[in-house]
């Protein structure tokens, strides 16, 4: 899945640093005003089988993520950087994600084109450069750089509400 420059740029910068730490750089997002936009960074443990990282490990984490930015200077004005979790709708980028994460209901759009532009279903995987869905009972294959967002959608169905 293509990110816009900016944002590529900023993941080509921190990938390295953050594998040494035992780090994943889920997302990359540029957002608001041109002039003091916001950079949100989502981390996560590299290892799959690693827990969810902590609030506390996000905090550690934060420090050399900003100093690699500033080195880096990716955007000529002040920005807020925002350092966090994946949360539960966890974007899937990376061709491993939407390996890992087979099984799980997501949420897909793809680039502007003809044809259906969004799907939700079950991930199926990914073979080669093709990611596989189940949607409505149909097998849906759709080539990974036409992916522009794919996110984890959160199941609140078992969260204990009362009926």
């Amino acid at each position: 899945m293509p990110k816009l420059g900016l944002e590529q740029q900023i993941i080509d910068a921190l990938e390295p640093l953050a594998a040494g730490r035992g780090i994943d750089v889920v997302d990359v997002e540029v957002v608001g005003a041109s002039k003091a936009p916001c950079v949100r960074v989502r981390i996560d443990h590299a290892s799959e089988d690693a827990p969810t990282i902590s609030l506390d490990e996000v905090t550690a984490e934060t420090g050399w993520i900003s100093d690699a930015l500033d080195e880096l200077d990716p955007i000529p004005s002040s920005f807020t950087l925002e350092v966090s979790s994946p949360g539960m709708a966890r974007p899937l980028r990376k061709p491993r994600d939407f390996a890992r994460f087979a099984g799980q209901t997501v949420q897909v759009s793809l680039a502007p084109g003809e044809g259906r532009r969004r799907y939700t279903g079950t991930l199926l995987g990914i073979e080669g450069a093709t990611v596989a869905l189940e949607c409505d009972g149909e097998r849906v294959e759709l080539a990974l750089d036409d992916i522009r967002k794919c996110t984890i959608k959160p199941d609140f169905s078992a969260s204990g509400a009362s009926k």
